[in-house]
């Protein structure tokens, strides 16, 4: 089965280009992956170059050109369903949906911490100096509360002596792991 993925993400998109290289276009079991869509809110974001190596061209929709967080998100929800993506993944997606969209798209969030602990926009941060011994990353459903979603999958760590480059470094390789690993599973639980 053709299993088609939106991208969100607001910057770097490292987590982007992961999920281009490990599943668009490739199949694992029954399913073949095809990223079909990539969303960014921020036209200067360089995940949209990272999308361009794969032939594919960022939608560019700026929240700052919307009146209200619904009005954004219903936009959001147009271009998602018009793509007919069966999953929307988000990547450091720095943006807090509404019910518009959390009530029309089935989504799934990466988050650098072992949720429910440090949500938000911080959490790498939040994490590392927390008196925590482990650290670790997290993939949940998307819904109204922010980070807040049933989890999927999350990977752990001991956090050691690491100085804080490091740190943020081993949450990137994690995310760089569990991710792809566990959209492949959402399709082969279904």
């Amino acid at each position: 089965m053709l299993i088609k993925l939106a991208v969100l993400f607001s910057g770097n998109g490292g987590n982007l280009e992961n999920i281009l290289e490990k599943l668009h276009q490739k199949t694992f079991g029954e399913n073949t992956f095809e990223v079909v869509l990539c969303v960014c809110n921020k036209k200067e974001a360089y995940g949209i170059q990272r999308a361009l190596k794969y032939g594919l061209n960022t939608k560019v929709i700026e929240h700052e050109k919307f009146t209200s967080r619904e009005e954004f998100d219903a936009e959001l929800v147009k271009t998602i369903k018009e793509s007919q993506a069966d999953l929307t993944v988000l990547v450091g997606f720095m943006r807090i949906l509404s019910p518009v969209f959390t009530q029309e798209i089935k989504a799934i969030n990466l988050h650098p911490s072992l949720l429910p602990l440090f949500k938000g926009a911080h959490a790498i941060q939040e994490s590392y100096e927390s008196d925590m011994k482990v650290a670790g990353i997290s993939i949940h459903w998307v819904n109204e509360e922010l980070d807040g979603g049933k989890i999927i999958a999350q990977k752990a760590f001991e956090k050691g002596k690491l100085n804080f480059e490091d740190f943020e470094a081993k949450i990137h390789a994690l995310e760089h792991e569990l991710l792809p690993e566990a959209i492949v599973q959402i399709f082969e639980n279904n």
